[in-house]
């Protein structure tokens, strides 16, 4: 998810420019940046000041820092987050799809509720199914 980052040229007191803040920037991005920092031995609120300077608004917390330190040193080699486990989002694969539309054939007064019991889904996915069909 790209977050909309200020854009503006700072200058220094000396007068030298800046650069400019990035306009975009992800969670990856910044993670990066992080690895980058992290395995030069930067220390966490150097880090964290440095982004703060690029990124502004958008950056990681300081707490989202010290836990990145803390797990690129468990071992985590990845900037991207790793599948949570759980349920997926929706049931709404092709094979409900298609056991939805031979119920329907079969009897096309059928309701939502009796689709949901008959393929033990949600009415939520059973209706997502039936409105997106046509």
């Amino acid at each position: 998810m790209a977050v909309r980052c200020r854009n503006a040229t700072r200058r220094r007191s000396s007068g030298v420019k800046m650069a400019a803040m990035l306009s975009t920037c992800t969670k990856e991005e910044q993670r990066s940046v992080f690895r980058f920092l992290n395995s030069e031995v930067v220390k966490p609120i150097e880090i964290h000041r440095r982004m703060k300077v690029q990124y502004g608004d958008a950056c990681l917390s300081l707490q989202q820092v010290y836990e990145w330190t803390r797990k690129f040193m468990n071992g985590i080699s990845s900037e991207t987050d790793s599948p949570r486990p759980g349920q997926p989002h929706r049931a709404v694969t092709p094979e409900a799809i298609a056991a939805v539309e031979a119920i329907v054939e079969a009897n096309r007064r059928v309701t939502v509720n009796e689709i949901a019991a008959l393929l033990d889904m949600s009415h939520g996915s059973a209706h997502h199914i039936v409105r997106d069909k046509k």
